[in-house]
């Protein structure tokens, strides 16, 4: 049995989803105590809760615990299955961090995969946007060989929720590795400003135009798709995400979202200035994506590689879990300004 603290390194849900998918890829049981102890509100939160159970759905797994509040958790998978999988946060609860906990179990499904995420949050505070995972997550995951489709169904924020998503992936049993290494130069910028019930107010566009023009200070031109959405009537909000893309296949972002009392211009601003550090020091892989990758490049076959400017918390909780976990290396050395992330043998 995998025994994790989850009260180690950042202690916080990371840990969590991480020890869950890894344990249902090697099928075995999994017993994870102190979860997310050094948050304000330790234990499980119903996006936690929701993550796990989806999480047990699709690898036939008993789950001891898993109650909201709870500190500890067993759980017992036993084969991938895949199929048709139904999530319900009922929360704003980031749909996102859900998808982050099953993404790694579809790649070594039995069969496709296809999860519908109901009443919860694709974009809240302290987690990545839904576009954000659509446009520079997924594309990466797609260089590896996993094939996912992602639609956005309702956007969904703080503090009602109700966003709606539905996801098909296409197994692929094995994962390719990842070599990052040689930034090149920026080919293009795109971008997405998506308000929902806010377009009497100019929200995406707001949005979109602080972005552009906080570029245009540094010589990027961007394209950036204007949303005035209009799927959830029962929760006002907005966001921005922004991504590049390099003549060497780089592919990094930036994202933002919008808060009561916070005015669109610094929703723009903050979004581009995300960006902008990265593209300043030339990582290969934006900070988000750096933690996000540790599980496939992990479970990859082969050395992987890439560039990060800094080392975070998660980054450096992913690194040690998955380690722990899999009995994997990870060199990490720094590099100029940048550190180089390194996995090497299968």
């Amino acid at each position: 049995m995998l025994k994790i603290d989850g009260g180690q390194k950042s202690g916080s849900g990371t840990i969590l989803r991480i020890s869950v998918a890894l344990a249902g890829i090697l099928n075995e049981p999994l017993h994870i105590f102190n979860i997310r102890q050094k948050r304000k509100q330790p234990g499980l939160r119903p996006q936690h809760l929701e993550a796990v159970i989806t999480a047990a759905k699709l690898c036939e797994a008993e789950i001891e615990g898993a109650t909201v509040g709870s500190r500890e958790l067993v759980f017992n998978p036993h084969r991938i299955t895949g199929g048709e999988i139904q999530a319900d946060i009922g929360t704003a609860g980031s749909i996102p961090m859900l998808l982050l906990t099953v993404l790694p179990l579809c790649a070594f499904a039995k069969q496709a995969v296809h999860i519908h995420i109901t009443r919860g949050g694709t974009d809240v505070r302290h987690a990545p946007t839904i576009n954000y995972l659509k446009h520079v997550l997924l594309p990466v995951l797609n260089r590896m060989g996993l094939k996912i489709s992602l639609n956005i169904r309702k956007y969904g924020y703080y503090p009602k929720g109700m966003g709606e998503v539905s996801l098909e992936v296409e197994p692929c049993q094995k994962l390719s590795a990842l070599r990052l290494q040689k930034f090149g130069s920026v080919k293009e910028l795109h971008g997405i400003s998506v308000c929902t019930f806010l377009a009497n107010r100019r929200v995406a566009e707001r949005q979109a135009k602080a972005a552009d023009e906080c570029l245009n200070q540094f010589k990027y031109q961007a394209r950036i798709k204007v949303v005035n959405d209009e799927s959830n009537p029962i929760q006002k909000g907005s966001s921005l995400v922004l991504w590049a893309k390099t003549n060497t296949g780089m592919l990094l972002g930036g994202d933002a979202i919008g808060e009561l009392r916070k005015p669109s211009e610094k929703v723009g601003q903050e979004a581009a200035q995300n960006l902008l550090k990265e593209l300043k020091v030339q990582a290969t892989v934006d900070i988000h994506l750096a933690d996000m990758l540790i599980p496939y490049i992990a479970l990859a076959e082969g050395n992987s590689i890439y560039l990060v400017r800094s080392r975070t918390e998660h980054l450096e909780t992913n690194i040690w879990l998955t380690q722990k976990i899999l009995g994997v290396k990870f060199n990490v050395t720094r590099v100029g300004k940048l550190y180089c992330i390194e996995k090497k043998g299968s």
